[in-house]
């Protein structure tokens, strides 16, 4: 069976119109969907029932099955492990703000730039998301915040995996979400972040979209960041910031970035003023970020002696930066956590499913 939310407005009418059905009739399915955040094809009551009965043979609505919901002692954070038809796992995060409310959603089942901070990177990349996979995340929580009356305001593709390496699916999944007849999400309250894969920031700079990026930065010399995210032997940071200059100067959008303070690691004042002097000239915007330590792990947080002195260093070089408290450290949100936990805890759960079909 087909993901409903693979299909753009336009591919909907197209297979509806194959059905002999009117195209109206696409605009009422993708109300319910988006707008009404049905997860039934039931509940669609303005539709014909055997167009209801045949959409429900064809098509899926909603492709998970929560393992894991955890939400933070503040209850500012909730964390989901969404199951898939195949038995992969995701994760999906919410972020309670005062003028917001953000989701984190993943781009790929695991992930393959084997980033050493990364509890994703650890359990390598297993496939890619399809666009309406990731949009099914967003949602999800569009079902759970419309119960207290709440709505999606921003999404940030910072979850699992890296979307520029599943380009073509993470840039549909932002046409559907960004569909004026649908969610209707601003471009700007999206946010794409990427490790630093060239090829992809210049396809996103060709594209003229108003959607923010980001780039997690970690180290300002080749040598760290080449330990730190592997794939900076492919794309050092010469070849990634001419792209990022080049992004800003065809766009006038500025790149934030993103940068895990790691005690003993990246958190001294060489690397401080090495960091201002490679993003001297470019519009831009660091977030600090000690670091959320996975289990296992010798790598801990910077101290916040050491937080504070790298943010005045920054500031003295007139470089914009904000320190981002870490979130939901007690409900295991740093990426990949959650779902390796729920990856322990369904193992019985998963192989009898794979038998029992």
């Amino acid at each position: 069976m087909k993901l409903l939310p693979d299909l753009t407005l336009s591919e909907l009418e197209e297979t509806l119109r194959d059905w002999g059905e009117p195209r109206y009739r696409a605009s009422q399915i993708w109300d319910w969907l988006y707008k009404q955040a049905a997860s039934d094809f039931q509940q669609m009551t303005n539709l014909p029932k055997s167009l209801r009965e045949r959409l429900q043979k064809q098509f899926v609505l909603d492709p998970f099955i929560p393992i894991g919901d955890i939400t933070s002692s503040d209850g500012q954070t909730r964390k989901l492990a969404l199951r898939l038809p195949d038995d992969e796992i995701i994760e999906a995060v919410w972020m309670r703000y005062e003028r917001r409310r953000s989701v984190c959603i993943s781009t790929q089942v695991g992930c393959g730039m084997g980033c050493t901070f990364c509890a994703t990177g650890q359990g390598g990349l297993r496939r890619n998301l399809s666009a309406g996979e990731i949009v099914a995340q967003v949602l999800t929580f569009a079902r759970l915040m419309g119960r207290d009356g709440q709505r999606v305001s921003n999404v940030v593709f910072m979850g699992m995996g890296e979307p520029f390496a599943n380009y073509d699916a993470t840039w549909k999944a932002i046409s559907i979400l960004t569909d004026r007849s649908g969610l209707n999400l601003g471009a700007r309250r999206l946010t794409v972040s990427t490790v630093g894969i060239v090829p992809g920031i210049r396809r996103f700079t060709a594209e003229r979209t108003q959607v923010r990026l980001a780039v997690s930065l970690h180290a300002a010399d080749d040598a760290l960041r080449s330990e730190l995210v592997p794939i900076n032997s492919t794309y050092p940071l010469s070849a990634l910031m001419l792209a990022l200059h080049d992004y800003v100067n065809s766009t006038r959008r500025r790149v934030t970035f993103e940068y895990a303070l790691i005690a003993g690691v990246n958190d001294d004042p060489a690397q401080a003023h090495a960091l201002a002097s490679l993003l001297k000239g470019l519009i831009a915007h660091v977030n600090l970020i000690p670091l959320n330590p996975i289990p296992g792990s010798p790598l801990r947080p910077a101290p916040r002696q050491h937080v504070q002195h790298f943010q005045s260093i920054l500031d003295s070089h007139n470089i914009p930066c904000t320190v981002r408290l870490g979130r939901g450290t007690d409900i295991q949100a740093a990426c990949g956590q959650l779902r390796a936990q729920s990856l322990h805890d369904q193992g019985p759960n998963l192989a009898l499913s794979q038998h029992s079909g």
